[in-house]
């Protein structure tokens, strides 16, 4: 098992750049798929960018293509997700998630807010 705690998260300018980091603990983390989903007030949960184990493969919305970028630290046991060119809209929780297998994420960090002002 793995459990997931989401940091970097604040208040910021639009145009400007975040990096949020998910600390993990436990002692599989390398080998669970990691990803990073946000909601906005009223709004359902949507994916945002997803990382392969061994970081081999990724994968992104395309709302978010070219400004964000997903990466992953297995010695660290952290996956970082870097944000730039942020705009208004990007403002959500962003939650960190993880999953070993082919079938629904199913560890998830308690989120961080992210607020991009005009």
């Amino acid at each position: 098992q793995v459990q997931l705690a989401e940091s970097g998260g604040g208040l910021v300018q639009a145009g400007g750049s975040v990096r949020l980091s998910c600390a993990a603990s436990g002692r599989t983390f390398s080998s669970y798929a990691m990803a990073w989903f946000r909601q906005a007030p009223g709004k359902e949960r949507e994916f945002v960018a997803r990382i392969s184990r061994s970081s081999v493969s990724s994968y992104y919305a395309d709302s978010v293509k070219g400004r964000f970028t997903i990466s992953r630290d297995n010695a660290k046991n952290t996956v970082y997700l870097q944000m730039n060119s942020l705009k208004p809209e990007d403002t959500a929780v962003y939650y960190c998630a993880g999953r070993s297998g082919a079938g629904p994420y199913d560890y998830w960090g308690q989120g961080t807010q992210v607020t991009v002002s005009s």
